[in-house]
């Protein structure tokens, strides 16, 4: 867990700073509680900044979620490819440390930018806006945005996305909406990666896996699919393409405000570290 974030926070430790508790006041002496909220408030608040800044471009910004190793790269690798020319794709990658995932993307012949969190557990609204500076967003239909994997903090942090998708993978077992429902039950989309297993892990069951996400009030639909053998790629690709053009339709009925705050970014290289 960050310590900048406030994640590391629990009900078992709160006390310590609330009023009254050990830590109750920063080392600069301002209250601690306060500190966290107004954490969370800048982030609403540049989170809002970086979805006028895709909007003012017609960009649909995606926030993937998952748990590690669940299949959010492969998904993406089989996503250009499955693509090819039809829209132009720009992805942020973000991991705590190494460029692994950012270099299977430039691959591909696609842009991406690499985010290093160090110990920060998923990425912030801050974070986003400095990858914003490295990315011309006038050449790219779609960003999607690689959460660090974690099945809890990425869910609490709005990145100025338009749409959030959580992978949940056939490995994992199909009960994690239920054991991690905040993450789920902010999903636009829920799909279930790695099908590709499940005559060989067959105690995941896919029904089962969509009761849990009912149990939890979740109303995303579900998608199952192999980013292996492209089995369910056809159903996502058709999402995908949906959310664009019900974006560009809904930007085109509510155009931006004349006076709204724009301003250029500036674009170096594809290293972002924070």
């Amino acid at each position: 867990m960050c310590d900048t974030c406030g994640c590391n926070i629990t009900h078992g430790n709160e006390s310590l700073i609330r009023p009254g508790g050990k830590l109750q006041k920063t080392e600069s002496g301002k209250e601690a509680v306060t500190v966290l909220h107004s954490l969370l408030h800048e982030n609403d608040h540049t989170a809002k900044h970086n979805r006028d800044h895709f909007d003012q471009h017609n960009v649909l910004a995606i926030n993937l979620m998952s748990s590690p190793g669940a299949g959010k790269t492969a998904l993406l690798e089989a996503t250009i490819q499955q693509m090819g020319e039809g829209l132009r794709i720009a992805v942020i990658e973000g991991d705590l440390e190494t460029e692994n995932d950012a270099e299977r993307i430039r691959k591909l012949g696609v842009k991406a930018i690499q985010i290093a969190t160090g110990s920060a557990c998923h990425l912030d609204a801050h974070m986003i806006h400095d990858a914003l500076h490295n990315l011309d967003l006038a050449e790219y239909d779609i960003v999607f945005i690689e959460n660090v994997g974690n099945l809890v903090c990425p869910a609490s942090f709005d990145l100025g996305q338009h749409a959030n998708v959580a992978l949940l993978s056939v490995p994992e077992g199909d009960d994690k909406p239920a054991k991690y429902p905040v993450m789920f039950r902010t999903a636009d989309l829920v799909m279930i990666s790695k099908c590709d297993l499940l005559p060989i892990l067959d105690d995941f069951d896919p029904e089962r896996a969509k009761q849990y996400l009912q149990d939890i009030a979740s109303t995303a639909p579900v998608i199952a699919l192999s980013s292996k053998n492209l089995a369910g790629m056809n159903n996502w690709i058709e999402w995908v393409t949906q959310q664009v053009e019900e974006r560009i339709a809904y930007l085109e009925a509510h155009p931006l405000q004349s006076g709204h705050h724009h301003h250029q970014h500036d674009h170096h290289d594809d290293n972002v570290v924070v």
